[in-house]
């Protein structure tokens, strides 16, 4: 499932390709993708309009157009959703010998195919930005609702941090999943980011020290810097182990696994104490 360095890369993406482009053509015929929007709503509020900057919080994504004034296009990859842009033709080139695509995570170019596409924006360059979706659990929203996300997980601050963690009884990794507290952090970020801190997930949230919140939030930056920097939350030294019979790569303990907030959890017992 996508997670925050998911969701930056696809940000990043839109940032380097799309931005500046205007859009001549929306396909919004997903109802189920666009809800709840009708066919035609959200291509009525979008064509003749420019693409002007990329944005993110956690896990949500949005996309400003006409330097701010126009509508919001935000753009959520669910559970297996990516966006691809497509380029545009090159002069004197015929568009279908020319249509090559890029997506998040994947910086080499390759040939375009239709594939499982959801909602697709074609610019007037004769280029596209599609959300490419064979789950079809994404979502495309004007003016996306984002007043009930904390703040991002890779920004926070360190008293911010101390003050919206460590409070509570809930299970610490339950604490960090929740997107109202936190926003970014999904299962398998949460799994490495506290083996990195070596901090038990069934701690209550509100019994850490000041020193073990500082830690947290360390280990949660250098977990989500790497998996940006690599690709992807599953590049993290963790997450391969995270399997039946699996050892921590550290001491080579047995790991547990558990049901804890609703998410399958994987820890060193030794490492990783009560």
């Amino acid at each position: 499932m996508p997670e925050l360095p998911e969701v930056e890369a696809a940000r990043s993406l839109i940032e380097a390709k799309a931005l500046g482009r205007v859009v001549s053509w929306v396909d919004d015929t997903d109802s189920y993708e666009c809800r709840p929007h009708g066919p035609g709503e959200i291509a009525d509020a979008l064509v003749g309009r420019t693409l002007t900057s990329a944005h993110r919080i956690g896990k949500s994504m949005w996309v400003e157009t006409d330097g701010g004034d126009g509508p919001d296009l935000g753009l959520h990859l669910g559970m297996a959703g990516r966006i691809v842009i497509v380029a545009a033709p090159r002069a004197g080139t015929p568009a279908a010998r020319d249509a090559l695509e890029l997506s998040a995570g994947d910086p080499k170019p390759t040939a375009a195919g239709r594939g499982w596409d959801r909602f697709t924006m074609r610019f007037d360059d004769g280029g596209s930005l599609i959300l490419r979706d064979k789950r079809r659990l994404g979502r495309v929203v004007l003016n996306p609702k984002l007043s009930h996300l904390g703040p991002d997980a890779a920004l926070i601050g360190r008293a911010a941090f101390r003050s919206r963690v460590g409070r509570g009884s809930a299970p610490l990794k339950a604490r960090l999943l929740d997107q109202s507290v936190l926003a970014g952090v999904g299962n398998l970020l949460a799994d490495e980011t506290l083996w990195r801190a070596g901090l038990s997930p069934r701690r209550p949230a509100g019994g850490l020290t000041e020193d073990e919140l500082d830690r947290l939030r360390r280990a949660l930056r250098t977990a989500t810097r790497a998996a940006i920097r690599k690709g992807g939350v599953h590049t993290g030294a963790f997450i391969p182990h995270r399997r039946r019979g699996g050892l921590c790569p550290s001491c080579g303990a047995g790991l547990m696994r558990a049901t804890i907030g609703g998410r399958t959890t994987w820890w060193c017992p030794a490492d990783q104490p009560d």
